[in-house]
C-alpha cells in the first residue's frame, strides 16, 4: 500500500506551502494568516518511481493541546474542534510524521507540547525546520534539538531547498520497513482466499451511501459485504475474490469519501486515505455517482486523483431506477458538461439494488483493463503520429515548424507513448490533448487515460564552437 506521510505543526509554519511543493499543486491555501487550512488536504507525491500519499493538517494550537492533556471530549461542533481531531487522527494513521517548525520564530512552548504528544503516538517523527533560507543553518537548528526528536532537517518550503532529498530518505525508509517482499494485510487476505495472479483488481469508490456495497453484493449474488442505510458503514477497504466467465477479479469495496463540509468523525477522514490506497492498488476504478444528487466538488476531486494515478476508469451512475425522465435528462446534461475531461470513460446507468445494467459493467471493466495493458507496436504508433500530423500540423515556433519524427511505447497502465522530435518543449497543452485523443481513437483504447511524453533530439555539435 502507498506510504502515508502527514504534516503536523502549529499554524503558519509553512505546512500548506510544503504540501503544495510535494504534490506540485496549489490545492492547499497559502497565506500569512494562521489557521488558513481548516481541513485535511490529501495529495499524491512522487519520490523517484515511488508514489506516496501526503496529508496536510490544520495548525495545532495551544488550547487544543490542553484539551487533549485533560482528556476532554472534543465535540466537533466548532472549527477548532474538528481541526484538532483531524490532526491527531492523521498522526495515528501515518507511516511517518513531518513535524514542521519555524526557524525564524524559534522554539516555542507549543512546539514542545506537540513534540511530547507526537512521542506518545509512537510513530516515526521527522523534525523538519522550515524557513531556513537566509539564516545561519547551524545556529537556527540548535534550539530544536532540545525537543529530543533526534536529527533536525533544514528546508525552505517556499523555495524547495532540501525537500527532495528529505522525502526520498523518508519514503525509502517506509518502504524498507514495510518489507515489500512480504504481502500486506490486504494482500495476505486475498492470497488466503485463493486469489489468482491474473485477477483484475477493481476498486469501487464514491461518496458514502452511493451504493458501493450494494453493488458488490449484487455482483456476488450474496450478502458478502455489510450493507446498511447509513452513510459511512464501510470504514475500511474490503477485498473480495470473484470469478466471472473464466476471468478472476478482486473486488475492492472502499469506505465512502464524504464531502468535506460533512466530515465530523475523525475515523471517516481516515477512510479517505484507505480509499486513495485502494485506488493505487487497483487496475480499474469504478467511480459511483448518485443519480439523485448532482456531481459535487468531492466527486470531481476524486476523479482528478484517479486520473493523476493513471488508473483505468468506469463510471456507474447508480439509483437510476424510477427516476423521472425530466431528471434523467438533467443528469445526462450535467454529466456531459462536467465530465468532458474523462471522455474516455464509459458511463453506465444502473440500479445496484435491483440489478438493472449491472452486468454490462464488466464489459467496460474488461475493455478498460485490456486497453491499459495492451502491447503497442512502434511502427503502428509512428503511422498514427504521421497521420495525426497530416490532419493537424503542430504550431509554428518563431517561424519554424515543430517536427515530430516517430513514436514508441514507454509503458503500460496507463499507456505511455513517447514521441521524439525537435522543439518539443514548445508544444502546447492543447496539441498534446489532440494527440492523446488521436492515439486513443486510432488504437481503439477505451476506459484508460493515455499519457504522452516528448523527447527532444540533442544537437551533437551544440557545444562546439562554430568554425569561421
Amino acid at each position: 500500500m502507498l506510504p502515508v506521510i502527514v504534516i503536523i505543526g502549529r499554524p503558519n509554519v509553512g505546512k500548506s506551502t510544503l504540501f503544495n511543493r510535494l504534490t506540485r499543486t496549489r490545492d492547499a491555501l497559502v497565506g500569512n494568516m494562521p489557521g488558513l487550512t481548516r481541513d485535511r488536504q490529501y495529495g499524491e507525491g512522487l519520490s523517484g518511481n515511488q508514489p506516496y500519499i501526503i496529508v496536510d493538517t490544520g495548525g495545532v494550537q495551544a488550547d487544543w493541546i490542553e484539551l487533549s492533556k485533560l482528556q476532554k471530549t472534543v465535540t466537533g461542533e466548532t472549527v477548532e474542534g474538528l481541526m484538532a481531531k483531524q490532526a491527531w487522527q492523521a498522526a495515528k494513521e501515518a507511516d511517518a510524521i513531518l513535524f514542521l517548525v519555524d526557524a525564524r520564530a524559534g522554539l516555542t512552548p507549543v512546539d514542545r507540547d506537540i513534540a511530547q504528544m507526537l512521542r506518545e503516538h509512537g510513530k516515526k517523527v521527522y523534525l523538519v525546520v522550515n524557513k531556513i533560507d537566509g539564516l545561519d543553518e547551524e545556529e537556527a537548528l540548535t534550539d530544536f534539538y532540545a525537543l529530543g526528536l533526534g536529527a533536525a532537517y533544514p528546508i525552505a518550503a517556499e523555495h524547495g531547498t532540501g525537500i527532495s532529498e528529505l522525502i526520498e530518505y523518508i519514503v525509502q525508509g517506509i518502504v524498507e520497513a514495510k518489507n515489500p517482499e512480504s504481502p500486506s494485510p490486504e494482500d495476505a487476505m486475498i492470497l488466503a482466499e485463493g486469489e489468482q495472479k491474473d485477477a483484475i483488481k477493481v476498486a469501487f469508490v464514491g461518496r458514502p451511501n452511493v451504493g458501493k456495497s450494494t453493488l458488490i453484493n449484487r455482483i456476488l449474488g450474496e450478502e458478502r459485504v455489510v450493507v446498511y442505510d447509513l452513510p459511512g458503514t464501510t470504514r475500511d477497504s474490503i477485498f473480495v475474490n470473484f470469478k466471472r466467465q473464466e476471468q478472476n477479479y478482486t473486488l475492492i469495496d472502499t469506505a465512502g469519501v464524504r464531502r468535506k463540509s460533512r466530515v465530523h468523525e475523525s475515523i471517516e477522514k481516515f477512510s479517505v486515505i484507505k480509499t486513495l490506497q485502494a485506488i493505487a492498488a487497483s487496475d480499474v476504478v469504478v467511480m459511483m455517482i448518485d443519480a439523485r444528487e448532482n456531481l459535487v466538488e468531492h466527486d470531481m476531486w476524486l476523479l482528478g486523483f484517479i486520473i493523476e494515478a493513471g488508473k483505468s476508469l468506469v463510471i456507474a451512475v447508480n439509483k437510476w431506477d424510477n427516476l423521472p425522465q425530466e431528471q434523467r435528462t438533467a443528469v445526462n446534461d450535467e454529466l456531459e458538461r462536467r465530465l468532458a475531461f474523462v471522455d474516455f470513460a464509459k458511463i453506465h446507468f444502473i440500479s445496484a439494488l435491483h440489478g438493472s445494467g449491472v452486468g454490462n459493467l464488466f464489459l467496460s471493466i474488461n475493455q478498460a483493463y485490456q486497453s491499459a495493458t495492451r502491447k503497442l507496436d512502434t511502427s503502428e504508433l509512428t503511422k498514427i503520429l504521421q497521420k495525426a500530423i497530416e490532419t493537424h500540423q503542430p504550431p509554428l515556433v518563431k517561424g519554424r515548424r515543430i517536427k515530430l519524427r516517430y513514436a514508441h511505447a514507454g509503458g503500460r497502465q496507463p499507456p505511455l507513448i513517447v514521441i521524439h522530435g525537435n522543439q518539443v518543449q514548445s508544444i502546447s497543452a492543447d496539441y498534446r490533448r489532440y494527440l492523446e485523443r488521436a492515439f486513443r481513437k486510432a488504437l481503439n483504447l477505451s476506459g484508460t487515460p493515455v499519457r504522452i511524453e516528448f523527447k527532444g533530439g540533442d544537437n551533437p555539435y551544440a557545444k562546439e564552437k562554430r568554425k569561421t
